[in-house]
This record gives structure tokens, sequence and C-alpha cells, in this order.
């Protein structure tokens, strides 16, 4: 069995695209969406294209799909977000249909699944038992340890914080499968992961960025270019990501 892992695609249809041609050639038997589809772009039209998909394909639920339905709803958002941040989920939210919204509600917050060779795999949006708690490649062994503590499997995935790493903590190899749409590192293009019985990789597909850039400019997205810019275009590096939302984690 292959299994595709990809995760914070943040409406960024063209990443998306993008890896789901390169996965024509691999053909998995499996792909699991880890959550955070919507909270970019083109949202309506990711949903769409994941919906569309031939392939047996499980997902699973992240803190921006939440919030994403809170804001459809007209509930609070956190007040934890930035002003920017709700701006943001609120247009996302206009742009679903109600069959979408439900979608989005429906889902589940992990998933297990068995890999011959591998064992028992559980997928996770942030941390098996939070949405959107952040760890890091630098989160001390002391804190990761209490955050995986009592999970019986001995193979995380996740993604949240948009950067490629993985961790070990007692007997539990944690794997974080980077963003499709979102990522933070040092070159641009999309990532993900690929499992297979003999382990996993660490993949980054390459797909034009100036024409992504062109695309997601004119979606409509009123933070388009901003997120052209940043995400698409050019990107921030892993270690400077991992060092600010560390912090964060720590604050919070």
């Amino acid at each position: 069995m292959k299994i595709a892992a990809i995760y914070d695609i943040h409406g960024n249809l063209p990443a998306l695209d993008a890896v789901l041609k390169e996965l024509e050639d691999i053909n998995p038997d499996v792909i699991v969406v880890g959550g955070d589809i919507v909270s970019g772009p083109m949202p309506k039209q990711t949903l769409e294209r994941i919906f569309s998909l031939t392939t047996k394909t499980y997902f699973i639920r992240g803190n921006g799909d939440r919030e994403v339905v809170m804001a459809f709803d007209g509930k609070p958002l956190p007040s934890t977000m930035s002003e920017k941040g709700k701006k943001r989920t609120k247009w996302v939210a206009d742009q679903l249909t109600r069959s979408q919204r439900d979608f989005l509600s429906n889902l589940s917050q992990t998933m297990t699944l068995h890999i011959e060779g591998l064992g028992d795999v559980l997928f996770c949006h942030a941390t098996p038992r939070s949405d959107e708690e952040i760890f890091t490649p630098i989160t001390s062994h002391e804190r990761l340890a209490t955050i995986f503590s009592g999970i019986p499997q001995e193979i995380v995935v996740c993604g949240h914080t948009h950067m490629q790493f993985e961790r070990q903590v007692d007997s539990i190899r944690i794997v974080n499968s980077g963003s499709v749409g979102m990522p933070f590192a040092d070159k641009t293009g999309a990532y993900w992961l690929l499992i297979s019985p003999t382990g996993y990789e660490f993949r980054r597909t390459e797909y034009d960025v100036e024409a992504a850039a062109q695309e997601i400019r004119a979606s409509g997205d009123p933070q388009g270019n901003e997120f052209a810019d940043e995400n698409v275009i050019s990107l921030t590096k892993a270690s400077k990501a991992a060092e600010f939302l560390e912090k964060l984690a720590i604050k919070n």
C-alpha cells in the first residue's frame, strides 16, 4: 500500500493540482487530506478538485476548517485570532456552499490506517489531542513527551506548522508532512509525504509559481496579493518559522 499524505493545502489550487499530477505517476492506493483544506485564495475550487478524485481519499479536520465552519454559521471566531485572520476566515466562509460547509463540519479530528510493515499509523492535523497545538523541530523532548503521552501507535503523521521534519519520543516516530499550499521551506514548491511499507519519504513538487501567483491574484481573494508573494513566489525558511512558532507555543 502507498499512501500520499497531503496537508495544509490552504486553498492553493495550483499547488494542489501539481501534486495531484505527480500522483498520477505514483498511483497511491490512498490519499489522506490532513486538514486546513480551504483557508486560502481558492477554497471552493479546491474542494471541488478534491471531490473529483477517483483514488480512495480520507479527510481529517484542521483548525482552519473548524474556524471556517464557525464563520459560516455566524459564530464568534477565537479571540486569539488576529483581525486579518478573522477577515480571511469570513471571506473563505462566504465562498462556500452549504454542502461544502457540512462536509467540513463532519470531518474527524484523527484517523488510523494499518500499513503492512509499519503497523497502525495515526494521522492528525496538529497533535492527537488538538487541531491547533504547536510543536516544532526545536520543541523540548519533555514537552513532546507530554503531548504524545499514551499514544499506542508508533508512527504519527501530522501537519499544522507547515514544515517537514521528524521527531522521536520514546517509541513514537512523529512525522510532519509539510504544507502543500503554504510551506515554510528553503525552496518554493508543494510539500507532502509518501508512505509505503518500507517507510516514508518527504516529497516536494515543483510548479510554475509565477503562473500560480497570477492565478491567485486574480482569484478575488482580498488578501490574494499577499498570499502569492509570501507563500508562492517566496517562502519563509523553516528555521525562522520554527523559532517564531516555538515562542508562540510557549507563550500560549
